[in-house]
């Protein structure tokens, strides 16, 4: 990678100059909720799970209600999330593991979190940092696309690029970061359209430079 400290201080800076105060935008209100949250996220918008999870914490709120649940009644509530008939085994199996492994306690710990059913080291990313403040590069599709049109990476598989991210960016940075490239490929660098005319990064782009987008 050939890009320069400058340069990431300033795509740093750009980034907090444009979304300074940034938080998950799946709406929980403990770390199993925000775990259940993040697993039904797949292939699915913060904005249609936001709709599903109050009906679901309504009648399952904790990890022992969850793992009694019928599949049945868990694919009626989480339908328009998409793929509910994986997500509804996942999530069901989660809690089992919670309540069987953990004593229905969220581990604050990566390992423990990835050997959950549905839990990739992903959605164990974003719930060590929003649940328990851990510092954690989160790579979904959006930071995984835009750190390599802005020269961050080569690599396409998203834990080297957590690697290589975690190298080129201050640790005390990460949680913001991770989030503020998330909210900038909503807002601008999108996947088939990216607005580059409007990019505060387009001086700093290589792949506006080049035009391979």
């Amino acid at each position: 990678m050939k890009i320069k400290v400058s340069e990431i201080n300033t795509i740093l800076e750009t980034l907090k100059d444009s979304y300074p105060l940034v938080k998950t935008q799946l709406e929980h209100a403990s770390p199993f909720q925000l775990l259940i949250a993040v697993i039904l996220s797949a292939q699915c918008t913060d904005r249609q799970v936001n709709k599903v999870t109050p009906v679901l914490f309504s009648s399952y709120p904790d990890p022992e209600s969850l793992a009694k649940a019928s599949l049945k009644n868990i694919q009626t509530i989480i339908y328009s999330t998409g793929f509910y008939k994986h997500k509804s085994k996942y999530i069901k199996a989660c809690a089992r593991s919670l309540l069987e492994d953990h004593k229905g306690i969220v581990p604050e710990n990566r390992d423990a979190l990835v050997s959950l059913p549905g839990v990739g080291r992903k959605t164990a990313n974003v719930v060590l940092s929003a649940a328990f403040g851990w510092q954690t590069i989160v790579v979904d599709t959006h930071v995984l696309r835009i750190s390599n049109r802005l020269g961050l990476t080569e690599n396409k598989d998203p834990a080297k690029v957590e690697q290589d991210l975690m190298v080129l960016i201050p640790q005390e940075k990460w949680n913001d970061f991770s989030l503020q490239l998330i909210y900038f490929g909503r807002d601008i660098c999108d996947a088939k359209k990216p607005l580059c005319s409007k990019c505060p990064l387009q001086g700093l782009c290589p792949s506006v430079a080049t035009g391979i987008l």
